[in-house]
């Protein structure tokens, strides 16, 4: 059965509004895009815990970390690209108070496609990697979206939760064991391990499917939550396969690509390929782009090909 496509931005929404229907503590702020992150339930049921800062992005993450403080859980949400120009105040009032609050970056990646460079989140991961205290949870489709926005309301700490436009194919199952810290084997597989994170999971499982014609046998595992790092994971397929190619929208430089290859450096050195954006951005659709930056199946069919040529 082919999976029906679900933005995860669309889970993230209701997901939350549910929430706060149980979680009192929970306050939703968003930087005028309340509508794009499917949010305007929660401001029509609930609006003294919707606060809409228009747009200025710094001043919502101040008001977050106030809120926060005040013993309320801020859910700060906007387009990732947007997010980072409050990062300084993520970092000097969010994480190194250490304070319980959600930052949330959507449209993350070149998800945002037709409305080009200027609005695609391709560093948005490596920004926040580098913050102590910050956890960096990038959910494979809708279903996990949905475990994932209640595990992160309970996360006693910062958190950046990313999103994506884009539908996407909806491919875990409701029932399906999530654990925040937890990166999952998806396909067992013993020749090359594909590790990716977000949509590009659905990639990597139709890649290694389609692999199986030229007698390939691909391991995908799936990093929801890129920091801290499943490293026992990591190293357990990087040692079963001696191969590892990780996928991602984002940047090449720092994301899922970058901190596996550090733990993989420290604990289990090991052959690698990573999958990922090389330029900035540019206006497209959807498949047209990902397609010519080499992140969609065919881009990670390619690397797999490659890597399968070098000897153990």
């Amino acid at each position: 059965m082919t999976p029906e496509l679900v933005a995860t931005r669309q889970a993230f929404g209701e997901t939350l509004h549910k929430a706060m229907q149980k979680q009192s503590d929970v306050v939703a702020l968003t930087a005028d895009l309340g509508e794009s992150l499917r949010m305007l339930g929660i401001r029509d049921e609930m609006p003294d815990r919707f606060f809409d800062i228009g747009v200025a992005e710094a001043n919502m993450v101040g008001v977050a970390a106030g809120l926060a403080l005040g013993g309320f859980v801020p859910v700060a949400a906007t387009f990732g690209i947007f997010l980072t120009r409050g990062y300084d105040h993520i970092r000097m009032q969010i994480c190194q108070n250490n304070l319980q609050a959600v930052m949330v970056g959507s449209h993350a990646g070149v998800s945002n496609a037709m409305d080009g460079g200027s609005a695609h989140a391709l560093e948005d991961i490596a920004y926040m990697r580098a913050l102590p205290n910050m956890t960096v949870v990038f959910p494979v489709d809708a279903n996990q979206m949905k475990k994932a926005v209640v595990a992160v309301l309970k996360h006693k700490g910062p958190t950046y939760l990313r999103l994506y436009r884009e539908p996407t194919p909806n491919f875990t199952n409701t029932n399906d064991p999530f654990n925040l810290n937890e990166a999952i084997l998806h396909k067992a597989g013993k020749d090359v391990s594909i590790i990716a994170t977000g949509p590009q999971v659905a990639f990597a499982l139709e890649a290694a499917q389609e692999l199986k014609t030229e007698n390939i046998n691909a391991e995908v595992v799936g990093v929801h939550t890129i920091q801290p790092l499943d490293t026992d994971t990591i190293v357990k397929t990087a040692k079963k396969t001696g191969r590892v190619v990780t996928v991602e929208d984002h940047s090449i430089n720092g994301g899922l690509g970058s901190a596996v290859a550090e733990a993989l450096s420290e604990k289990q050195p090991t052959i690698m390929r990573r999958v990922g954006v090389k330029q900035f951005g540019e206006s497209g659709e959807y498949k047209e782009l990902i397609r010519k930056l080499g992140i969609d199946t065919e881009g990670i069919k390619q690397s797999v090909r490659e890597i399968i040529k070098i000897k153990k």
